[in-house]
């Protein structure tokens, strides 16, 4: 009996990704090569492009998966108390987004566009990003004066600059913590000043 190609192609799919993230799990996701997912999937190299446009389709959604999986964990946090809870809370999620120079490109690259799932599953993970801050955020001990969504979404500018700035020569030396703390601490809790 023959396997409607739907399923093979479903099942072949399913494979790439598996092998994609046994093959990361044990080098990383630079060191990842087309070439070594195909040979490990045991399929031509134009069935890994029936299935992905280029190697960063793959990372994109290996990365997304991961984030998620990250987000799964961190929602179920109560809502900080302050602002160094807080970052201590986004910690995980921003350690993995910056665990190789390449994993932040690629999200950095899809990131635009959240919650428009055509753009693809990093800028999903964005959007569910945003929501979990908003309701962090939300009747919490922080400004009040603008909407929880766009306190959550200033959150996420300064996180990537301090992401990005880890990467910078001058300040790869300070901790996401000693970057994002006192970018939050204005945000989130702005002086007065007469």
């Amino acid at each position: 009996m023959k396997t409607p190609v739907q399923s093979r192609s479903k099942v072949t799919r399913s494979r790439l990704i598996s092998v994609s993230n046994e093959l990361i799990d044990k080098n990383g996701f630079e060191a990842l090569r087309v070439e070594d997912v195909v040979t490990g999937a045991g399929v031509a190299k134009g069935t890994f492009f029936s299935h992905f446009k280029d190697k960063d389709a793959l990372m994109e959604l290996c990365i997304g998966s991961r984030i998620d999986m990250l987000l799964d964990k961190i929602e179920t946090n109560p809502k900080p108390k302050d602002v160094p809870h807080l970052v201590e809370m986004m910690m995980p999620l921003l350690d993995f987004m910056t665990s190789e120079r390449y994993v932040f490109d690629v999200i950095i690259r899809h990131s635009g566009a959240a919650a428009i799932q055509e753009v693809g599953a990093i800028a999903m993970t964005f959007d569910r990003q945003a929501r979990v801050l908003a309701d962090w955020l939300s009747d919490g001990p922080f400004r009040t004066d603008v909407s929880p969504q766009m306190l959550a979404e200033g959150v996420q500018a300064f996180s990537v600059q301090a992401m990005a700035l880890k990467f910078c020569a001058i300040h790869n030396c300070q901790s996401t913590v000693e970057l994002l703390v006192p970018y939050l601490e204005a945000w989130l809790n702005p002086k007065v000043s007469i």
